[in-house]
């Protein structure tokens, strides 16, 4: 990784007016900024109280998505909600809006207060990358709907993840990546960006590998994002192409062209079977156990 190009006493172009607060100089051990000036999120760097405070005083809320369809719902949404109602954005109101084809099997979760649910019925598809991209247009139609008289903030997650750790206010922003836990070590010469040319999502070269199991920021942001990913995806399957992560990778092509005002660190969303890294002092959320041979098999018993 780079190092942060700012000196002390420099302040960040991008992020919010309490981003000010962090301190850029206390993790010497990995990269703090972009070069663009949007902050890289690291345990040690922020005061949690001091975010915290900032966001109850703005009268901040937050919407999360999430997608539980198919057999992912049985395996991983009871987790995924009772681990949130313990981790995720404490102290702000929330509401989970819950994408699935099964509504009447999501389970009852005790919720705190300020704290709501919302299921939303959508259709099952085949293949699981059709699900995959055809949730843009469920999350840009639902902030339309909903999310935007409601939340000034949204978050998108994978469902097969359980929060272990604070994942709290600090991690706001207008348009918010995660870094891969997977690649923020790589070269970039290895980072996976679709490399076909018939593709919208194509592109040679970009600053970071992001994770599409996480993202957010205003729904203002969000909500261009998961329009301009969508009919990236729209065009894309007009001319018979299909993006090599699906839309992982449009999701990658938008934040090379749209830089993300701030940046994730792979503690919020950390895979365990990486090993150790002295560089990540805690986890926040991390990928749950998966079997993509039943999971993603339609004929799977």
């Amino acid at each position: 990784m780079d190092k942060c190009p700012l000196l002390p006493g420099q302040t960040l172009r991008l992020g919010e007016p309490v981003d000010n607060s962090l301190d850029l100089w206390s993790r010497r051990d990995v990269q703090t900024c972009t070069y663009w000036g949007a902050p890289v999120m690291w345990d040690g760097m922020f005061s949690p109280n001091t975010y915290d405070r900032v966001h109850r005083e703005r009268g901040s809320s937050v919407a999360l998505t999430v997608f539980a369809v198919g057999r992912y719902l049985d395996a991983y949404l009871s987790e995924f909600l009772r681990s949130a109602e313990k981790h995720f954005m404490l102290g702000l109101p929330v509401t989970y809006y819950v994408f699935t084809d099964a509504p009447e099997r999501v389970p009852e979760v005790q919720l705190g207060p300020d704290r709501d649910l919302e299921v939303i019925h959508m259709q099952m598809h085949q293949r699981w990358q059709d699900i995959s991209m055809m949730r843009m247009k469920a999350i840009k139609d639902t902030i339309d709907q909903r999310v935007r008289h409601r939340h000034p903030y949204i978050f998108c997650l994978d469902v097969d993840q359980v929060f272990v750790g604070r994942f709290g206010s600090e991690a706001l922003g207008d348009l918010v990546a995660l870094l891969h836990a997977f690649y923020y070590h790589r070269p970039r010469v290895l980072y996976t960006y679709d490399t076909n040319p018939q593709s919208t999502a194509y592109m040679e070269a970009g600053d970071f590998y992001y994770h599409a199991a996480v993202f957010g920021g205003s729904w203002q942001s969000v909500r261009n994002l998961t329009e301009a990913c969508y009919q990236g995806i729209v065009e894309d399957k007009r001319n018979q192409v299909e993006a090599l992560w699906q839309d992982e990778s449009h999701l990658n092509k938008y934040f090379w062209q749209h830089k993300p005002s701030k940046v994730l660190s792979p503690e919020y969303c950390w895979e365990r079977t990486i090993g150790y890294r002295s560089d990540i002092h805690v986890t926040r959320l991390i990928w749950a156990e998966k079997n993509y041979n039943v999971l993603r098999n339609p004929a799977a018993v």
